[in-house]
């Protein structure tokens, strides 16, 4: 078969999408994606922004043989048969699925005079696998890596994103704001979520997904315990910035990481009082933090340190991203210096003196201590 098509909104791709793409393309030289437009949906990304993701999903898999063609005003049988392509491929989950699809596949060839549809079956562990499932996963507190087990890597990094930058438009209140003023947060989004920050490919933990972990948690917070609004705004202040500097090592002299950060909080002239977002930043500077006091310092510290209290996957993917962020330690010195730090932590946690927030330490403590005992005794065994 020289030509074969799958269509689609694709809002976003998933795993499953790129399985029925792999099957279309192992019966076909070429594969066309017919991304549907429809003006009755309200997608989350634009028909454009949906294409640039399919095609960057394929690319990363090596695919040179998709294609993506954006449909409108047609229907997508009729403007496969313009384009070549004979048939449609379409993945059938459930018997609901096929008296849904083989409807429309007769539509398609009865009325219209468009492509024939070819029916395939995902596997099991893609089989509920959808856009709207999905989407419904977005929300709760370490929604983002449930989401990203079912998606390509571009369609992740685009949702990621996406959320992030909601919540930035929320922090700096946009609607009410200026142009210039939007123009401004817009210029520090783009650099704290760029190569040079959080979105840096050298950042393994510290990075867009520690950021959208620890907004979660800081809506979490604030759900649960009713802080002022000027609390939760300084602490979201804070953790935006709190890790956008970061080097492994510094030279002697040169400020902390977390100073750095602070400093660099106080150069964008983003809020109108600066100072309490700069303290809280740098008491999360374990050389500093002993000697800053600041209200909301254990809050902060408590959602920073929260990703040791999550389920076993979430923290093994917290764990690899860690020894990624080192891999210019040896194997033997790398084991050497993260028992410590995890045994230093463990001892605090088991004084209760780790999450020092009561609402984060009912939360995490007892399982953080499990999980780092696991991660110590699995070192040991190396």
């Amino acid at each position: 078969m020289k030509k074969i098509g799958f269509s689609g909104t694709l809002d976003p791709i998933t795993n499953g999408h790129m399985w029925v793409i792999n099957e279309a393309r192992s019966m076909a030289d070429e594969v066309v994606v017919f991304l549907s437009e429809n003006s009755a949906k309200k997608p989350k990304f634009t028909a454009e922004e949906r294409k640039s993701i399919i095609a960057l999903s394929c690319a990363e898999q090596g695919w040179n043989n998709v294609q993506v063609v954006i449909v409108r005003g047609d229907y997508t049988a009729r403007a496969a048969r313009k384009h070549g392509a004979e048939y449609l491929i379409r993945g059938i989950r459930t018997t609901a699925d096929f008296d849904y699809e083989n409807l429309i596949q007769q539509t398609n060839v009865d009325v219209l005079q468009g492509a024939k549809t070819i029916f395939v079956m995902p596997p099991r562990d893609l089989g509920s696998v959808s856009s709207s499932f999905v989407k419904a996963l977005e929300g709760p507190i370490g929604w983002n890596w449930i989401m990203k087990k079912f998606v390509p890597g571009p369609a992740y990094h685009a949702w990621v994103l996406g959320w992030l930058r909601n919540e930035w438009e929320l922090l700096w209140d946009y609607a009410q704001a200026d142009e210039s003023a939007i123009n401004h947060a817009d210029a520090w989004f783009a650099r704290l979520t760029g190569a040079t920050a959080y979105g840096g490919t050298a950042r393994h933990y510290h990075n867009l997904d520690h950021l959208v972990h620890g907004l979660s948690e800081i809506r979490a917070w604030a759900a649960n315990t009713k802080p002022s609004a000027l609390d939760i705004e300084i602490v979201k202040q804070a953790f935006w910035f709190h890790d956008a500097e970061y080097e492994h090592a510094r030279d002697a002299g040169a400020p902390s990481n977390e100073e750095a950060s602070a400093q660099l909080w106080l150069g964008s002239h983003l809020g109108q009082e600066m100072d309490p977002a700069a303290a809280l930043i740098r008491a999360t500077d374990h050389f500093q933090e002993a000697s800053i006091e600041h209200p909301l310092k254990a809050v902060l510290l408590s959602v920073d340190l929260a990703i040791l209290g999550q389920d076993d996957e979430v923290y093994q993917n917290y764990a690899r991203a860690i020894r990624q962020e080192y891999a210019h330690l040896p194997d033997d010195e790398y084991r050497r210096q993260r028992t410590g730090a995890l045994g230093h932590l463990c001892r605090k946690a088991e004084a209760h003196k780790l999450f020092c927030d009561p609402y984060f330490a009912a939360q995490y403590n007892d399982r953080a201590i499990d999980n780092m005992e696991r991660e110590m005794a699995r070192l040991a065994g190396e």
